[in-house]
């Protein structure tokens, strides 16, 4: 099928029922108007750690938050499309908000929660979970019934477990990891090649219950928690 120049490509959601988002989706909402920005959100999650010799506390890396997607969509029921041609028998606004929350809100009783999402328009391509959507209605009928309705949405990114190890350094910070202990070892070098800082070489200790921090053992082996799984102990 040629490529059809007059058509205009329209934002979708898709909802699928597992976290690969594979095959054909169980539902999609297309937007009416697409949307005139949309802006994406990233996050770092900070705690904060007694500094050492000092009374204050310094922020400590714990992990990246999801990013998030911010979407303005307009739902209108005056009978015009975006191209400003007159669209006979569309869908009501109470209608066209149901379909998106059918898509995006609507418990699944298939997988028992809400459903896996994908945000397609042009080379956007975003796997998210609808985080929150606020409809804001702006024009009425004489009875009352809406004609414009304005949906604020946020979408949280969320990706497999598979995509996202694929993703992650194998020496992340955010992953858990085990060190044989070899001659000439010491606890602030070991906590640096794995964080990145020797700062938290006192917590590492005290998690691995070390009598001696100064002096390992040839041979024995030692774990090194996540920095947010750290962050949650008090470190």
């Amino acid at each position: 099928m040629g490529l059809d120049l007059f058509k205009l490509e329209k934002l979708t959601i898709s909802a699928f029922n597992d976290v690969q988002r594979g095959g054909m989706p169980a539902t999609t909402f297309e937007t009416m108007f697409n949307p005139a920005s949309y802006s994406q959100t990233y996050a770092v999650v900070w705690g904060k750690q007694q500094a050492l010799n000092s009374s204050g506390a310094e922020l400590s890396y714990t992990r990246n938050a999801p990013s998030r997607l911010s979407l303005d969509l307009v739902i209108d029921g005056t009978g015009v499309d975006e191209m400003g041609i007159l669209a006979l028998g569309q869908k009501s606004v109470s209608e066209r908000i149901k379909d998106f929350l059918d898509v995006t809100y609507t418990y699944n009783g298939a997988i028992h929660e809400a459903n896996y999402l994908l945000v397609e328009w042009g080379k956007l391509s975003f796997p998210c979970r609808l985080a929150s959507a606020t409809i804001n209605y702006t024009k009425f009928d004489r009875d009352g019934t809406p004609l414009r309705a304005e949906i604020k949405v946020e979408l949280a990114a969320d990706a497999s477990a598979k995509k996202l190890s694929r993703e992650e350094n194998k020496t992340s910070p955010d992953l858990t990891h085990s060190r044989l202990v070899k001659e000439g070892d010491t606890l602030p070098l070991l906590t640096k090649q794995i964080y990145g800082t020797p700062d938290r070489y006192l917590d590492i200790a005290r998690f691995n219950h070390l009598d001696n921090f100064r002096r390992l053992t040839p041979g024995r082996t030692l774990v090194f928690p996540s920095l947010a799984r750290l962050a949650n102990k008090g470190g």
